[in-house]
Protein backbone atom coordinates (compact mmCIF):
# COMPACT_ATOMS: atom_id res chain seq x y z
CA UNK A 1 0.00 0.00 0.00
CA UNK A 2 0.95 3.71 -1.17
CA UNK A 3 -0.16 6.45 1.11
CA UNK A 4 -0.09 9.71 -0.69
CA UNK A 5 -0.26 13.20 1.60
CA UNK A 6 -2.87 15.86 0.36
CA UNK A 7 -2.48 19.36 1.21
CA UNK A 8 -5.03 19.01 4.66
CA UNK A 9 -3.21 17.16 7.48
CA UNK A 10 -4.48 14.21 8.33
CA UNK A 11 -6.17 13.68 4.57
CA UNK A 12 -4.70 10.89 2.77
CA UNK A 13 -5.06 9.29 -0.61
CA UNK A 14 -4.40 5.62 -0.42
CA UNK A 15 -3.25 3.40 -2.98
CA UNK A 16 -3.45 -0.73 -3.33
CA UNK A 17 -2.42 -3.27 -5.75
CA UNK A 18 -5.07 -4.10 -8.16
CA UNK A 19 -4.50 -7.40 -8.70
CA UNK A 20 -6.03 -9.21 -11.79
CA UNK A 21 -6.10 -12.61 -13.91
CA UNK A 22 -8.50 -14.51 -15.81
CA UNK A 23 -10.54 -14.98 -13.01
CA UNK A 24 -11.22 -11.51 -12.61
CA UNK A 25 -9.44 -9.18 -9.93
CA UNK A 26 -8.48 -8.81 -5.94
CA UNK A 27 -7.65 -5.31 -3.78
CA UNK A 28 -6.97 -5.57 -0.40
CA UNK A 29 -7.94 -2.37 1.34
CA UNK A 30 -7.10 -2.78 4.98
CA UNK A 31 -3.92 -3.93 6.85
CA UNK A 32 -3.93 -3.06 10.69
CA UNK A 33 -0.23 -3.54 10.44
CA UNK A 34 0.33 -1.26 7.86
CA UNK A 35 -2.30 1.19 9.05
CA UNK A 36 -0.75 1.09 12.51
CA UNK A 37 2.79 2.35 11.21
CA UNK A 38 1.46 5.05 9.24
CA UNK A 39 -0.21 6.36 12.15
CA UNK A 40 -3.83 5.92 11.05
CA UNK A 41 -6.72 4.96 12.95
CA UNK A 42 -7.15 0.74 12.68
CA UNK A 43 -10.08 0.84 15.46
CA UNK A 44 -13.11 0.42 12.69
CA UNK A 45 -16.55 0.08 14.20
CA UNK A 46 -19.06 0.28 10.99
CA UNK A 47 -18.76 -0.72 7.49
CA UNK A 48 -21.19 -0.15 4.87
CA UNK A 49 -21.64 0.89 1.23
CA UNK A 50 -23.98 3.06 -1.29
CA UNK A 51 -25.16 2.24 -4.72
CA UNK A 52 -25.81 5.63 -6.55
CA UNK A 53 -27.46 6.86 -9.82
CA UNK A 54 -25.34 8.92 -12.29
CA UNK A 55 -25.66 12.56 -10.81
CA UNK A 56 -26.52 11.43 -7.64
CA UNK A 57 -24.98 13.92 -4.46
CA UNK A 58 -24.70 12.57 -1.22
CA UNK A 59 -23.40 15.00 1.21
CA UNK A 60 -21.46 16.95 3.13
CA UNK A 61 -21.77 14.15 6.00
CA UNK A 62 -20.28 13.95 9.35
CA UNK A 63 -21.36 13.24 12.95
CA UNK A 64 -20.51 15.60 15.96
CA UNK A 65 -18.17 14.95 18.90
CA UNK A 66 -18.49 12.46 21.12
CA UNK A 67 -19.68 10.71 17.96
CA UNK A 68 -17.11 12.00 15.53
CA UNK A 69 -14.93 9.29 13.32
CA UNK A 70 -12.42 8.98 10.66
CA UNK A 71 -13.33 6.99 7.64
CA UNK A 72 -12.46 5.12 4.69
CA UNK A 73 -14.10 5.31 1.63
CA UNK A 74 -13.41 3.60 -1.49
CA UNK A 75 -15.24 2.58 -4.89
CA UNK A 76 -16.05 -0.55 -5.74
CA UNK A 77 -18.10 0.01 -9.01
CA UNK A 78 -18.41 2.76 -11.38
CA UNK A 79 -16.72 6.31 -10.22
CA UNK A 80 -17.08 9.12 -8.18
CA UNK A 81 -16.26 12.53 -7.51
CA UNK A 82 -15.20 12.58 -3.56
CA UNK A 83 -15.42 15.90 -2.06
CA UNK A 84 -13.89 16.92 1.74
CA UNK A 85 -14.88 20.52 3.44
CA UNK A 86 -11.99 21.19 6.33
CA UNK A 87 -14.14 21.82 9.27
CA UNK A 88 -11.11 22.30 11.89
CA UNK A 89 -11.12 26.12 13.19
CA UNK A 90 -7.59 25.55 14.07
CA UNK A 91 -6.49 24.11 10.67
CA UNK A 92 -4.45 26.19 8.16
CA UNK A 93 -7.22 24.60 5.52
CA UNK A 94 -10.15 25.33 7.72
CA UNK A 95 -13.12 26.23 5.43
CA UNK A 96 -11.32 24.60 2.51
CA UNK A 97 -12.12 21.63 0.60
CA UNK A 98 -10.29 18.96 -1.63
CA UNK A 99 -11.39 16.85 -4.37
CA UNK A 100 -10.64 13.80 -5.70
CA UNK A 101 -11.68 11.22 -8.65
CA UNK A 102 -12.29 7.66 -7.18
CA UNK A 103 -12.86 4.70 -9.38
CA UNK A 104 -13.42 0.72 -9.84
CA UNK A 105 -10.44 0.26 -11.41
CA UNK A 106 -7.53 2.69 -10.38
CA UNK A 107 -6.96 0.98 -6.97
CA UNK A 108 -7.07 4.90 -5.11
CA UNK A 109 -8.95 5.41 -1.83
CA UNK A 110 -9.96 8.00 0.66
CA UNK A 111 -8.39 8.04 4.08
CA UNK A 112 -10.56 11.18 6.01
CA UNK A 113 -9.61 12.70 9.69
CA UNK A 114 -11.78 13.74 12.10
CA UNK A 115 -13.02 17.19 11.45
CA UNK A 116 -14.05 16.65 7.59
CA UNK A 117 -17.27 16.64 6.24
CA UNK A 118 -17.49 14.16 3.07
CA UNK A 119 -19.78 13.97 0.16
CA UNK A 120 -19.51 13.02 -3.25
CA UNK A 121 -20.80 12.74 -6.95
CA UNK A 122 -21.45 9.88 -9.00
CA UNK A 123 -20.59 9.91 -12.36
CA UNK A 124 -21.95 6.11 -13.69
CA UNK A 125 -25.35 4.81 -13.27
CA UNK A 126 -25.25 1.88 -10.02
CA UNK A 127 -22.13 3.33 -8.73
CA UNK A 128 -21.30 1.37 -5.00
CA UNK A 129 -19.60 3.62 -2.79
CA UNK A 130 -17.70 1.73 0.62
CA UNK A 131 -17.22 3.20 3.62
CA UNK A 132 -15.30 1.88 6.79
CA UNK A 133 -15.27 3.93 10.12
CA UNK A 134 -14.34 4.53 13.29
CA UNK A 135 -17.65 5.25 15.57
CA UNK A 136 -21.26 3.71 14.80
CA UNK A 137 -23.72 5.93 13.25
CA UNK A 138 -25.58 7.78 15.91
CA UNK A 139 -28.84 9.52 15.00
CA UNK A 140 -28.35 12.45 17.18
CA UNK A 141 -25.07 13.21 16.19
CA UNK A 142 -26.06 13.11 12.57
CA UNK A 143 -24.81 16.42 10.59
CA UNK A 144 -23.92 17.80 7.38
CA UNK A 145 -23.40 21.11 5.46
CA UNK A 146 -25.40 21.94 2.46
CA UNK A 147 -23.42 20.35 -0.65
CA UNK A 148 -23.78 24.01 -2.90
CA UNK A 149 -22.55 26.47 0.20
CA UNK A 150 -18.94 26.27 0.20
CA UNK A 151 -17.64 27.02 -3.11
CA UNK A 152 -17.05 23.68 -4.73
CA UNK A 153 -18.07 23.51 -8.57
CA UNK A 154 -19.94 19.95 -8.64
CA UNK A 155 -20.26 20.70 -12.69
CA UNK A 156 -24.05 18.79 -12.44
CA UNK A 157 -26.78 20.75 -14.03
CA UNK A 158 -29.36 18.79 -12.43
CA UNK A 159 -28.23 16.62 -9.01
CA UNK A 160 -30.24 14.34 -7.32
CA UNK A 161 -30.24 15.08 -3.39
CA UNK A 162 -32.16 13.55 -0.38
CA UNK A 163 -34.44 16.11 1.28
CA UNK A 164 -32.22 14.62 4.00
CA UNK A 165 -28.83 16.53 2.20
CA UNK A 166 -30.70 19.29 0.87
CA UNK A 167 -32.02 20.82 4.31
CA UNK A 168 -28.36 20.78 5.42
CA UNK A 169 -27.20 24.01 7.19
CA UNK A 170 -25.55 26.51 4.68
CA UNK A 171 -21.55 26.59 5.61
CA UNK A 172 -21.34 30.04 6.52
CA UNK A 173 -24.48 29.51 8.79
CA UNK A 174 -22.17 26.81 10.58
CA UNK A 175 -20.81 26.53 13.66
CA UNK A 176 -17.89 24.52 14.01
CA UNK A 177 -17.27 22.50 17.15
CA UNK A 178 -13.89 20.72 15.59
Amino acid sequence: MIKTNTPFEGLYILKTNNFTDARGGFQKLFNAEWFAAEGLDTDFKEFYYSVSHRNVIRGMHFQLPPHEHSKLVYVSKGSIVDVVLDLRKNSSTFAQYYSVTLNDTDARYLYIPVGFAHGFLALEDNTIVNYAQTSCYNRDADAGIAHDSFGFDWNVTLPIISDRDAGFVRFEDFETVF
